[in-house]
Parts: structure tokens; sequence; C-alpha cells
């Protein structure tokens, strides 16, 4: 983010252990290495003294969004790009889950409020949408 301290990264959702976490934050192949501290305190991963809770949960309805007060969560498994529907989870599980809104990071195979494209079209984003997508990664790169 251009910007981290407008970001309060409260939990990690991912079914990998937080050993595994911490060396891949750490170690980085894109980014290089991790110029902060990244330690494993249980089931949290600590960042630079900030504790963050890593839950490995396979359906997000069934996340603790709720009770943890999440703003806004980022839907990046590739697996839910839909909504939920057929007895499925999909990416608005999130919301079932109590968080406030869903952000998908790749193109939705359903109809979200909105796709976005920063410097294309996010003048259009607005408070009242739930469920975005920000495209895909090639579209951003394009853009």
């Amino acid at each position: 983010a251009a910007r981290p301290e407008e970001f309060d990264i409260v939990a990690i959702n991912d079914l990998g252990d937080p050993k595994a976490l911490a060396m891949l934050l750490k170690y980085d192949s894109v980014q290089g290495r991790y110029p902060g501290t990244v330690e494993v305190d249980g089931d949290s991963l600590v960042v630079d003294g900030k504790k963050i809770k890593v839950i490995a949960q396979r359906n997000p309805a069934e996340l603790p969004w709720k009770e943890m007060n999440i703003d806004v969560a980022l839907e990046s498994t590739g697996f839910f790009t839909a909504r939920a529907g057929n007895g499925k989870p999909g990416y608005d599980s999130h919301l079932e889950a109590g968080a406030r809104k869903v952000v998908l990071s790749a193109p939705a195979k359903d109809n979200v409020d909105l796709t976005v494209v920063m410097g294309v079209n996010d003048d259009q984003l607005s408070a009242d949408h739930k469920c975005i997508s920000n495209a895909s990664c090639t579209t951003n790169c394009l853009a």
C-alpha cells in the first residue's frame, strides 16, 4: 500500500501454517527481504510488533469477522469469484460473517457492485458499494 499507516491488518485467513507464512513474508521472492521484524506467537504473526491473528477457515461465512470488527475483507484466494449460492460459499460470504465490505482481487463471475481499475474508473467508487472487484492483476498492470 502506498500509505500503510492508513491500514490496520487485523487477521489473515490462510490454510498455511503461521511459521510458513512468516517465512514467506520475511523472504519474499518478488519484493525481497522484509526489512522489519516478523515473528510467530502461537496462531498469530507479529510484524514490527503488531500482532495479526492467523485463521485457517475454508468457508468464509464461518470467519469471525463480526467479533473482530472487520471493516474490509480482501478476498484473494481465487476460489470465491461468485456470490454464494446452491449451498456453496462466495465472496459475499464475508458479509455474512460480519465484514462490512469485500474487495475481490480477481474478476467476478457475476455482478459485483463495481469493478474498479485504479486510474480508470475509481472515481465511481461509492460508500454504498459492499462488494467490489479490483479487476485482474493483468488489467491493473496495463492500466
